[in-house]
């Protein structure tokens, strides 16, 4: 299943379009039992998902990958990184029940770039080396950052962006590349954190500079028949690169939806006149200022 369950609902209230709030632990039970009988066998939280990674260990994670990531690194007068992350690393897999984590990513990769860069790439290292987690890797807001984090180390797993208005991984060319170099690939925000499931009178004010947007995407999803699930679920699967789509839920149906979304392979939906680099759209943490 190239489906994969973000789970940041289930310890943060996220999301534009999110109307239901952070997910209960019942409701969270319902929905990985869901994932799992669907064949969805990858997870993806983080340390900093408030209390995603204790919730996801009350229901139990055995059945699935998991992969979380690290928070920003600590100051800059820590000598030694090292027992800060295994320190990290440890509180996680308590949370979680497990003694091996599948993947983890750096939530801030520019960490690999600073003062403490060498002592961090060779924490994770060592972590890898013993076992404790299987691959190491990036979460990217941009590919941009990939130049010069690649100089620095071999990565195993790469988590980005990919919707059908934000197409740089494909266009940069660095899916390729990381194909290429047998780096495993996930895609996510394939929603736009909700922004593209949106009904058209919903959308909130402040993106309305893009209102001829909104009109042509609305018009093409009526005249063509298409769900707006289907149609954002389109693009990411149809890349051969990307090893796994993460899509976040609120409850147990909104999953059944998606799953039986991303079998409609909207093939034949033209959607590449929705892609835009303008960050003010595509990158969320600029949506306060707008």
């Amino acid at each position: 299943m190239k489906l994969a369950l973000g789970t940041v609902q289930f310890g943060l209230d996220y999301g534009v379009a999110n109307e239901a709030g952070q997910v209960s632990l019942a409701e969270a039970q319902g929905v990985l039992s869901l994932a799992s009988a669907s064949g969805i066998n990858l997870l993806d939280t983080a340390i900093a998902y408030g209390s995603s990674e204790a919730v996801l260990g009350k229901v139990g994670v055995d059945r699935f990958r998991v992969v979380t990531k690290l928070p920003s690194l600590p100051s800059a007068g820590e000598n030694d990184i090292a027992p800060w992350v295994r320190d990290q690393v440890e509180a996680s897999l308590a949370r979680l029940g497990q003694k091996q984590i599948y993947g983890l990513l750096l939530h801030r990769p520019n960490d690999l770039l600073g003062a403490q860069s060498k002592l961090l790439i060779e924490a994770l290292i060592a972590l890898k080396e013993a076992g404790v987690v299987q691959k190491i890797g990036i979460s990217i807001y941009s590919p941009d950052e990939l130049d010069a984090i690649r100089k620095k180390v071999q990565i195993d797993l790469v988590q980005a962006p990919v919707n059908v208005i934000d197409r740089r991984m494909e266009t940069s060319g660095w899916l390729d590349r990381l194909k290429d170099d047998g780096v495993e690939v996930h895609a996510r925000s394939v929603f736009l954190q909700g922004l593209l499931l949106m009904e058209r009178g919903k959308i909130p004010q402040k993106f309305s500079r893009w209102s001829m947007l909104w009109d042509a995407w609305h018009e093409k999803l009526q005249n063509s028949g298409a769900s707006p699930l289907a149609a954002c679920l389109a693009y990411p699967l149809s890349l051969r690169q990307i090893d796994h789509v993460i899509v976040g839920v609120d409850a147990a149906t909104q999953l059944a939806e998606i799953i039986q979304a991303s079998n409609k392979t909207e093939a034949d939906l033209d959607t590449s006149f929705m892609t835009s680099t303008d960050t003010n759209l595509i990158s969320p943490s600029n949506w306060n200022h707008l």
